[in-house]
């Protein structure tokens, strides 16, 4: 009995031993697996570090590694990265995927670029008229000639980035961008390294890649910084000290050149700045695991033109390390697409930086966007760029903070310009423009602007405004427009011809002084209205001596307009369309030739252009224009003929008839021009113009709508210059066989 106590007890106590062991077992075995999945995890996911140097254009060839980073499902853990560097690098931070900037990089212009080329269909009509007509500008300060410290203030870059990274606007520390991100830039003044981690997210990208010389230097919490290549090209260490186990570094860097190569001043500035980054390669390239040098000889900071061959360059020099980043393959994931964001915000308060010279109506007026509205971005981009085009700001920065905006204005100190056109047409002859133009005369937001032409013809153009921007601005502007001209039918010249003249030779002069007040109307169109005083003088030394005058007398007339202008380009538009509509109600006059009578002119021009395909443009333009009233006076009459020339006081251009042959109280034309630009900047078109003119035509007796009277082709070669268009049209006319061969040169003005 007590054996089978005994045996029991021996069972139980086996159970137990057998229970703790299991229990230690797996306790054991409980305790282990966290640290072997953990090792596991760590030999698995090691922290993955990207670091991206500069190199400008060059800096392409950092889209083609990202797309074959992508291909494998390697997922960045950090991305450091110094000028063009910081820009691809920060945008792939941000969210975008390498496909993504591919097709965003292909379609960047150099010459937006770098020449801060702001869009003309954005900017302001007197802003507008002043890039349409000047070729040069020169900025005085105190009497003396100011020189620029950039060719670029970086606008459109700004622009470029800002909207790009819209998604992330409310992001000021970049280590909460879906990857960490830092970027590299340089204090000017001190010379020192500068990390930007946090901040305006594009305007930290801006400043890593303002190249000394071409960028104007970006103000950041007081310090004025540059191209972080400048002292930190390739910032691997900054990366490694972060903690990041694995690094793969992607290097666009020139090697030093040898003496052969030194030719021309950029490449021996480039090879300065070579120095130091070269000099600090060797130590940088231990710090890399996987040194990645994309095949750059041959191309510039500025080869954007060869950005596709670019990139996949930089695509063949990653694949080459295959073997290594495959260790980090990871099929399962696959970065995501950034969802791109409507083209539209909505902007709620505004607010900017305290103005000395400016008021907050101005600002706005030039936005020509209100608080708490929903608009496009490209509105808002528009806006912008009014603003800056004013020339009234030394710097525009902006930053969204939720839904509110705010803007960084800097006022300039330059305050006067000299500027200066040249031009040649077949009715005004030869001209050499002289302007001066100098802000804040008298009042806040106020402009003089004065033109003086010298040449064939003397002739003037002044302009004084006080811009209120939404609110009604006060304006004067005065003109004298001269040319001489033999004509046979305009301007009731027929009645003076007999069988010893078939033309009259006409001296030409009017002076209109205009003052009025204007708005913007709709945030789109300028709308205004106000007095012009006239004096008309024609004058012919083919009459008789005792009466070469034909008209001298002054006009006072009310005048009203509507306008608006989208074109892309005045002399070779692709895009937009333009709306110009004049009445002027004539009900004074001293009267030289007592055949005065209240009498009104209402004019509307209106066109369009479009690029049906690349390199390929269509403009169509129709006009109207009558007299309303009984008047008999021939001096106000609509000449059409010629072109090339500044259309004023109804004189207005027709291919297939030569200058001032056509006239008539009232008409209506339409023309289209085929252009092809066949190679940069130079231009091959086809014009056919149509017009009825008479007197009265839109008389309900009339059939003006019936085949046109008057018909033209001209067919030319126009080449984009920086004095403006050369244009070479040739002429005709099927009604009567006219022909000719007309040259003009320069801005029209």
């Amino acid at each position: 009995m007590f054996k089978k106590k005994e045996n029991r007890i021996k069972k139980i106590e086996y159970r137990i031993r057998g229970t703790f062991s299991c229990f230690i077992l797996f306790a054991f075995v409980f305790l282990l697996l966290p640290f072997n999945s953990i090792a596991q995890d760590s030999i698995k996911k090691p922290k993955i570090g990207l670091v991206l140097s500069g190199g400008g254009a060059k800096g392409l060839a950092h889209i083609g590694v990202l797309k074959v980073i992508d291909s494998l499902g390697i997922k960045i853990d950090y991305i450091g990265g110094t000028s063009m560097g910081a820009i691809v690098g920060g945008l792939y931070a941000s969210g975008y995927t390498g496909k993504q900037l591919d097709s965003i990089f292909s379609t960047l212009n150099i010459d937006d670029l770098v020449q801060d080329n702001i869009p003309r269909k954005s900017k302001l009509l007197f802003n507008k008229r002043s890039d349409d007509i000047y070729a040069l500008s020169l900025p005085f300060k105190k009497l003396k000639l100011e020189t620029p410290n950039a060719l670029s203030k970086g606008f459109y870059n700004y622009h470029f980035l800002s909207k790009l990274t819209y998604h992330v606007r409310n992001t000021r520390d970049f280590k909460k961008l879906p990857i960490p991100f830092f970027c590299m830039a340089t204090d000017i003044e001190t010379g020192e390294e500068i990390v930007l981690n946090k901040g305006i997210f594009p305007q930290a990208l801006i400043a890593s890649s303002s190249v000394p010389s071409i960028f104007y230097p970006i103000e950041i919490e007081e310090r004025l910084l540059v191209d972080g290549g400048v002292t930190n090209n390739y910032p691997v260490e900054k990366l490694k000290e972060l903690g990041v186990d694995y690094i793969i570094g992607v290097d666009v860097q020139e090697a030093l050149k040898d003496r052969k190569e030194l030719q021309g001043i950029t490449t021996i500035f480039g090879q300065i700045s070579n120095f130091n980054t070269q000099s600090q390669m060797k130590s940088k390239r231990q710090l890399t695991n996987i040194y990645i040098k994309p095949e750059i000889k041959g191309y510039t900071v500025l080869s954007f033109e060869n950005g596709k061959k670019i990139i996949e360059n930089g695509e063949y020099a990653t694949r080459n390390f295959l073997s290594e980043l495959m260790k980090f393959e990871n099929k399962a994931y696959q970065k995501p697409k950034l969802k791109l964001i409507k083209d539209s915000i909505f902007i709620g308060n505004i607010a900017f930086t305290e103005l000395k010279n400016y008021t907050r109506a101005y600002v706005l007026g030039k936005l020509r966007f209100k608080p708490n509205t929903k608009v496009s971005f490209e509105d808002f981009q528009n806006g912008i760029q009014n603003l800056s085009n004013t020339q009234n700001f030394s710097a525009v920065k902006y930053q969204f903070n939720e839904k509110d905006i705010f803007i960084s204005l800097r006022e300039n100190k330059i305050n006067t310009f000299l500027k200066f056109a040249l031009h040649y047409d077949e009715l005004y002859k030869s001209g050499a423009l002289i302007n001066i133009t100098q802000k804040k005369i008298i009042s806040k937001n106020d402009m003089v602007s004065l033109d003086l032409i010298f040449g064939d013809n003397f002739r003037y153009d002044f302009n004084y405004l006080i811009d209120n921007g939404y609110y009604f601005s006060f304006g004067i502007n005065s003109s004298l427009n001269r040319f001489n001209k033999n004509v046979n039918s305009a301007f009731g010249i027929q009645s003076y011809l007999n069988n010893t003249f078939e033309k009259i030779n006409l001296d030409y002069s009017s002076i209109n002084t205009k003052v009025f007040l204007q708005t913007v109307f709709f945030r789109k169109f300028n709308i205004g209205g106000g007095f012009e005083f006239q004096n008309l003088v024609l004058k012919s030394d083919n009459l008789t001596k005792a009466n070469k005058t034909i008209e001298n007398s002054n006009y006072l007339s009310l005048n009203g307009y509507l306008n608006h202008d989208t074109f892309d380009d005045k002399y070779f538009p692709k895009k937009g369309w333009y709306l110009k509509s004049n009445f002027n109600y004539y009900f004074s006059s001293s009267d030289y030739t007592n055949q005065f009578s209240k009498f009104s002119i209402s004019k509307t021009d209106l066109g369009i252009a479009i690029a049906p395909i690349k390199n390929f443009s269509f403009v169509l333009k129709n006009e109207i224009g009558f007299k309303i009233g009984h008047s008999t006076l021939p001096y106000f009459d609509f000449a059409l003929g010629g072109t090339g020339f500044k259309e004023t006081n109804n004189i207005s251009s027709f291919y297939g008839y030569d200058f001032l042959s056509i006239s008539g109280n009232s008409y209506i034309k339409s023309s289209g021009t085929f252009d092809y630009e066949f190679y940069k900047k130079n231009h091959i078109n086809l014009t056919y113009n149509a017009s009825i003119v008479g007197d009265f035509i839109f008389n309900a007796t009339k059939t003006w709508f019936n085949k046109p009277t008057y018909t033209g082709f001209g067919l030319g070669y126009g080449l984009e210059t920086l004095i403006g268009p050369i244009e070479i049209k040739y002429t005709w006319s099927p009604e009567t066989n006219f022909s000719a061969f007309w040259v003009n040169l320069g801005f029209v003005f």
